[in-house]
């Protein structure tokens, strides 16, 4: 992946970055499971999600909030001057799909935003029944961040109905941040004529205009690029079935280590996600302490828990590039230290 992404550099109007787009996009169709266009842009995801908002809402939009980023949405929204429901779980809860049936037969909404997997609390709500709600109102528009699920668990974007599929590199994918992609429907971008106010940098119109050229509306990070289609031949090398194999083995050897140690996971085991595990801290381990042991004596680190759930919690990731290796040997380290920290 590093040595396709120093490779010279060519210009972004060139027949050769449109050989690079386009020879990305059946592949990145094959892994949303989608027909419609994959876009690729450089920015965080959170450009896309807020070009989703800026896109798609006339009436107003409702975000389902059940953690830190998904949380995010709400702010986020009613920044963009939207009008903007909040539909809030606990923290480590998922979205129930009766409360979105609820919400939705108010007739406010004609946008819905959803974050499949919230990695604040290692959460993932059952996509398929929101989904199956959302289509009992032709009129919303759903909008699903899947940045951390994405090749982590299957996402059948067209079979779902889901309108836009947008996700990040630096997650899921083990590549640098700073691409995002965004596959939208011709539904969406129906809607999206009829709002003006969208902008220009992530305006879905304009996305769409240059990929039928191959191309980007704006100059993109080529060497990023070269990256993600080194990042998807890998995955096509492992086959994507063996790849959503893998991150279920390891996601289960997280779960029985921390069974094993007397910790809980945050959310209840079904939604528990396959990519990461949010640990309540039920030992009260001085999670500073043990990071920094792990630093200073292994040269890796765990998250000590985000947000409001700092110190309450921690996580461990096994998405991306983790093996049934790697994660083995973190957990052993973690046995290590956890014999020797004094108790609490």
């Amino acid at each position: 992946m590093f040595a396709a992404m120093s490779k010279p550099m060519v210009g972004h109007r060139s027949k050769d970055f449109v050989a690079l787009y386009q020879g990305l996009q059946p592949d990145l169709q094959a892994l949303m499971y989608t027909s419609d266009p994959v876009y690729i842009s450089t920015s965080s995801s959170w450009g896309v999600m807020e070009g989703s908002i800026r896109n798609l809402v006339i009436k107003g939009v409702l975000n389902c909030m059940n953690g830190a980023f998904s949380d995010k949405w709400n702010d986020v929204s009613k920044r963009c001057g939207k009008e903007a429901g909040a539909l809030q779980f606990d923290w480590g809860q998922p979205v129930d799909p009766a409360a979105v049936r609820k919400e939705l037969a108010t007739g406010k909404y004609d946008v819905i935003t959803l974050i499949h997997n919230e990695t604040s609390t290692g959460t993932m709500s059952d996509l398929a029944a929101i989904m199956a709600v959302v289509k009992e109102f032709p009129d919303v528009i759903s909008v699903v961040d899947c940045v951390s699920s994405f090749t982590v668990v299957p996402i059948h974007k067209d079979a779902l109905g889901i309108d836009v599929l947008l996700s990040g590199s630096q997650k899921a994918l083990s590549l640098p941040p700073g691409l995002s992609l965004i596959s939208v429907s011709e539904k969406a971008r129906q809607r999206a004529a009829k709002v003006p106010g969208r902008g220009y940098y992530f305006d879905f119109l304009e996305f769409h205009a240059n990929h039928e050229k191959g191309m980007t509306p704006s100059t993109p990070c080529i060497s990023l690029i070269n990256g993600l289609r080194a990042k998807v031949d890998e995955i096509k090398a492992e086959g994507i079935e063996a790849r959503h194999a893998r991150h279920s083995k390891t996601n289960a050897m997280v779960h029985a280590w921390a069974e094993k140690h007397g910790f809980k996971l945050l959310p209840a085991k079904p939604y528990a996600s396959k990519g990461l595990s949010c640990i309540a801290n039920t030992r009260n381990v001085d999670l500073e302490a043990l990071n920094k042991a792990l630093k200073s004596r292994f040269k890796c680190v765990i998250d000590g828990g985000y947000g409001k759930l700092k110190g309450k919690t921690f996580r461990i990731s096994n998405m991306g590039d983790e093996t049934e290796a790697t994660i083995g040997l973190l957990l052993s380290q973690l046995d290590t230290l956890l014999a020797e920290l004094p108790p609490a």
